[in-house]
């Protein structure tokens, strides 16, 4: 019998902001809070994570700052302050008015920035990564243990919406934020898909593939099972395609990346590589037919979507090439009425932000990416960060990460609690290699 899961508890102010708010998603879901907390929280942390950074010295030993911020986090920061000034010469550029550009500033301040503001909390303050997973294993619990009922729900009758809060009169980007379902009707099928705490059914896939990714880091086998189980589960009653490829490329890719350094996984890639030449056209029909019936389980939001992009990359090469449109304009019938710059993030910025709004996501996404490639490679620690990294990627293909960064945000806490790890390894090493005090730097040769 093994033994009891180790108690963790949190020690310091930071952490038991995170792990209530964690721990508790599902309550704050019935009250159709999460879209009020994220943002709430990202700007407590960031303003915290200030604080430690001013008065470092003279703050108690469990809260001082982890180090200054890595060069990674400021790329972040400035991408996304980037992204508020094409926000405003968009709006001032198509005369949106004084109005609308404050409202989608407070939207900014809810979205966007939340992608630097957390890897700016994780990176300084002393967050613990085990509390962040344990937490996360419990959300799995409350998951499992409301399972029954969820799935219990549309054939008992139930509705689909139980209700929405009060709280929309904050302001969001839908009702869908604040509300609280069962489950919703799939209109292709008329089948029942299941949403767990997100606002859409392909996003709650996305958040059980990190709840995956979280639960395979954990240590104690009975909370590493609850989490596994409570994501397979979201990733499978949502019936999103895109959880299961990220079920598979998440938890598979960074446990193999490492054999990048290995011989014989090169030797065998070499043969493997040979026998396309006898295999390859059989791979390459076979990869075809694939695509096609990944895309035909779902035909209806396939086009949907591949409109979408296609209206969204003329309008923005045409109308609005290097700052955008400001905002999300309303789509036709054939689309279903989805707004041009919805369901995408590339061609969803590129036609509200523009290119500058594209490159300010794009620069500091591809630079975390090679950090935590490179040292997910070498090391067990970036196992979980590339998991989340990659998750943000596949999720930026097909939903909008601005709307979505208030649910991210354990696995951007990771992104810059592990860009620190970088940075102090890098701070070692350089140290190590420069002359300490009142020592002589190495002399070269000395000539006959």
């Amino acid at each position: 019998m093994s033994a009891p899961a180790p108690r963790l508890s949190p020690v310091n102010p930071a952490e038991r902001m995170v792990w209530v708010a964690l721990r508790w998603t599902w309550p704050f879901y019935f009250l159709g809070a999460l879209y009020v907390v994220g943002p709430v929280l990202a700007w407590l942390l960031a303003g915290l994570a200030a604080f430690c950074l001013y008065f470092g010295p003279v703050m108690r030993p469990e809260m001082r700052p982890r180090g200054a911020i890595p060069p990674v986090v400021w790329a972040w920061m400035l991408g996304m302050c980037v992204m508020l000034v094409a926000l405003w010469v968009g709006h001032l550029n198509w005369g949106l008015g004084t109005g609308k550009t404050i409202k989608s500033s407070i939207g900014w301040a809810k979205g966007w920035a939340l992608l630097a503001l957390f890897p700016l909390a994780g990176a300084v303050l002393p967050i613990r990564r085990e509390i962040l997973i344990r937490a996360q294993c419990v959300v799995g619990l409350w998951t499992l243990a409301l399972l029954p009922i969820l799935i219990a729900a549309p054939y008992a009758g139930l509705p689909e919406r139980i209700f929405t809060s009060p709280l929309k009169a904050i302001g969001g980007p839908g009702p869908e934020y604040f509300s609280v379902f069962f489950f919703t009707w799939d209109p292709a099928s008329w089948t029942p898909r299941w949403q767990f705490y997100a606002p859409w059914s392909p996003f709650a896939a996305l958040l059980g593939v990190l709840q995956v990714c979280f639960a395979l880091e954990e240590k104690d086998r009975r909370w590493k099972s609850i989490g596994i189980a409570a994501g397979v589960a979201m990733i499978l009653l949502s019936k999103s395609r895109m959880g299961i490829v990220g079920l598979v490329a998440c938890t598979l890719g960074p446990r193999l990346l490492p054999l990048v350094l290995r011989g014989w996984a090169w030797m065998m890639l070499a043969a493997l590589t040979g026998s396309l030449a006898v295999l390859g056209s059989w791979l390459l029909q076979g990869l075809k037919d694939g695509v096609a019936a990944f895309k035909g389980a779902r035909a209806d939001s396939t086009r949907v979507r591949e409109t979408l992009q296609r209206i969204a990359g003329e309008r923005w090469q045409n109308e609005a090439y290097w700052f955008g449109h400001g905002t999300v304009a309303p789509g036709p019938h054939l689309v279903e009425y989805m707004p041009i710059g919805s369901h995408h993030t590339w061609w969803g910025l590129l036609f509200v932000k523009g290119l500058v709004g594209m490159l300010a996501l794009l620069v500091p996404l591809v630079w975390h990416t090679l950090i935590v490639l490179v040292d997910a490679a070498r090391h067990p620690r970036g196992r979980l960060p590339l998991s989340v990294i990659m998750t943000i990627v596949l999720l930026s293909f097909g939903e909008n990460l601005e709307i979505e960064a208030y649910m991210l945000w354990p696995g951007l806490l990771i992104l810059g609690a592990h860009a620190q790890d970088v940075a102090q390894d890098a701070r070692r090493r350089v140290s190590r290699a420069a002359p300490g005090p009142g020592q002589a730097a190495p002399a070269g040769p000395v000539p006959a």
